[in-house]
C-alpha cells in the first residue's frame, strides 16, 4: 500500500497528491510517468510524475477528476492509501546545455509535469520560459512554482481574464516576434493544444518535443494499448516515449485512438456517481 502524504485542491476538479513511494522517488527523473491502481478492483491509470524528493520519498501527482478512476482518487485524502504505485516508468526528458532558450508550454494541467522540466533545464545552465495556459485565470495552476524554476512566464488565458487574450501558440509567436533564439520548445496538455504548437513551429524549423498520455494497460509495453504513429515507424508511448518529435507524430491518429472509449468511460463514470461515491454526488 502506498500512504497519501498531503492532498491539496489545485483548482476545480484539479488535484494534487504527495504518495509515499520511496523507491519510485530515488530513480525518478523529469519527463516519466507512473501507473496507479486506487484499490483492488480499479483500472490501471497512468500520470505524469509532477515532482519528487529523494529525502523524503514523497512522488508528487496532479491529476484532474475526468472518469470514474480519477474520481475514485479525488476521494482519497491524506493517511489513506492506494494499492499499487508503478514507476518511474518511460524514457526521461532530454536534459542538457542548448544553443539557445528553452521554453516549456504547459497546457491546463499539463503545466505540472512542464515543471521538473524546466527545473533541470534550469539546472543545466539554460534560459528557460514558460508558457503557462489556462482557459480562464481560476484554473491556473503552479505559477508560483514555475516562476522559482525559469527565467521568465508568459501567462495565456482564452478568455484574457489573466495575461495574453487566446491560446498558447500565441505567446509562442510573440517570443518569435520579439526575436528569442529557441532551441527547443517541450509541450504538454491536451492532445489538440501539442498539435497545435507543433504545427505553429513546424514552418519556424523549432525543434518541439510532445509527452503523449495515450491509452494505456500495462506501462510495459506488453499490451500495445499505447501506440502512436511517429514517423513511419509505431512507437509505444509507455517505453519508447512519452517524449516524441512533435513534428513527426500522427495527431489525427492519435486523437481518434483517444475518442474510443469515450462513451464506455462516461458509462463508468455515471455508474460510479449513481452508487454514492462521494457522498451525494
Amino acid at each position: 500500500m502506498f500512504k497519501i502524504l498531503k492532498k491539496e485542491e489545485l483548482s476545480p476538479n484539479v488535484f494534487s497528491m504527495d504518495i509515499e513511494a520511496p523507491r519510485v522517488a530515488k530513480k525518478a527523473l523529469p519527463g516519466q510517468f507512473i501507473v496507479l491502481r486506487v484499490d483492488e478492483k480499479g483500472e490501471r491509470i497512468p500520470l505524469t510524475i509532477a515532482n519528487y524528493d529523494q529525502e523524503t520519498g514523497a512522488v508528487n501527482l496532479v491529476f484532474q477528476v475526468i472518469g470514474a478512476s480519477t474520481m475514485k482518487l479525488a476521494e482519497l485524502n491524506a493517511g489513506d492509501s492506494i494499492v499499487d504505485f508503478v514507476g518511474p516508468l518511460g524514457q526521461p526528458s532530454e536534459i542538457k546545455k542548448f544553443d539557445g532558450t528553452v521554453v516549456v508550454v504547459g497546457g491546463g494541467i499539463g503545466v505540472a509535469p512542464t515543471f521538473p522540466i524546466a527545473r533541470a533545464m534550469k539546472a543545466a545552465g539554460n534560459k528557460v520560459i514558460a508558457i503557462m495556459g489556462a482557459k480562464t485565470q481560476d484554473i491556473l495552476i503552479m505559477e508560483k512554482e514555475m516562476k522559482e524554476v525559469t527565467d521568465e512566464i508568459l501567462v495565456t488565458t482564452d478568455d484574457g481574464s489573466r495575461g495574453i487574450k487566446g491560446f498558447v501558440t500565441y505567446a509562442v509567436q510573440a517570443l518569435v516576434d520579439r526575436g528569442e533564439k529557441i532551441a527547443q520548445i517541450t509541450a504538454i496538455g491536451p492532445v489538440i493544444m501539442m498539435k497545435s504548437v507543433a504545427d505553429s513551429t513546424r514552418e519556424l524549423g523549432i525543434h518541439t518535443v510532445v509527452s503523449l498520455n495515450p491509452i494505456m494497460v500495462d506501462g510495459t509495453g506488453m499490451c500495445g494499448g499505447c501506440r502512436v504513429t511517429v514517423g513511419d515507424e509505431t512507437k509505444f508511448a509507455c517505453v519508447d516515449g512519452p517524449e516524441f518529435d512533435g513534428h513527426l507524430v500522427d495527431f489525427k491518429g492519435l486523437m481518434s485512438r483517444q475518442r474510443m472509449y469515450r462513451d464506455l468511460e462516461a458509462e463508468e463514470k455515471d455508474h460510479v456517481c449513481r452508487i454514492g461515491l462521494g457522498g451525494n454526488k
